[in-house]
């Protein structure tokens, strides 16, 4: 499985729009093409935004992305809006740590 973390500097005042069109379109389309979701935290002190998607589709992490850029639904539904949010971005493939690969959640 592969993980990126994303985190996001989002403009001043402007994250409870971002996560308007984070939830509204964001989410669900990359729900859609295989790039869901699996959690997101706001630093509203720092105006940070981050969270994690996973890569669920055939290819490397740079071919899933271009494959989701390049649907004509995500440019009529999102297009480039995130950039009127997000001053800067820093996205890093991770792995998940726990819980621990022997040990079930909860334990």
């Amino acid at each position: 499985m592969v993980f990126q973390l994303r985190t996001y500097q989002i403009k001043p005042n402007l994250m409870d729009e971002w996560l308007d069109l984070f939830h509204g379109a964001v989410v669900p389309l990359h729900e859609k093409y295989g790039l869901p979701v699996r959690t997101a935290w706001v630093d509203r002190e720092t105006n940070t935004f981050t969270w994690v998607r996973e890569l669920t589709g055939e290819g490397s992490a740079e071919e899933q992305e271009a494959r989701y850029r390049a649907t004509d639904e995500r440019a009529e539904v999102i297009g480039d809006r995130p950039a009127a949010f997000i001053d800067s971005m820093v996205v890093r493939e991770v792995e998940s740590a726990f819980p621990a690969p022997d040990q079930p959640a909860g334990k």
